[in-house]
């Protein structure tokens, strides 16, 4: 079964950055594309960015310019460096594992293949 691990989240200043980690225990479906949602209120997750097997990345329109995604093939591993940090970008991160359609809302930890536990961001003003 894959298991996501997160690691890296913490409380930041605004304008700050931070770097989150994601392990892949192993690939279940070898098309299986990485990404990362954030939860805020309430119990809808938010796509922040996603990066498919041949590196092509997806950023959400309030994250563009600030926030990168990468993947480590030979670790089995995916990060999202968050620079200049906002107050709205505290949230839990999760990593997600999908072959599918990564919606731009969905259901927190249902919905798609694999969810890691979740890794706390919070942005102070």
């Amino acid at each position: 079964e894959m298991e996501l691990t997160e690691s890296g989240g913490g409380s930041v200043q605004a304008g700050g950055s931070l770097r989150l980690s994601c392990t892949v225990s192993e690939f279940t479906w070898d098309d299986s594309d990485l990404g990362w949602y954030r939860r805020g209120p309430g119990n809808e997750c938010e796509l922040v960015s996603s990066i498919s097997r041949d590196d092509e990345a997806f950023y959400a329109d309030s994250v563009k310019g600030r926030f990168t995604i990468s993947q480590d093939y030979a670790n089995n591993a995916v990060y999202l460096h968050m620079s200049s940090l906002k107050p709205e970008d505290t949230g839990v991160y999760y990593c997600v594992a999908d072959r599918g359609e990564w919606l731009p809302f969905t259901t927190c930890v249902v919905g798609m293949d694999a969810w890691g536990q979740g890794t706390l961001v919070t942005v102070s003003s």
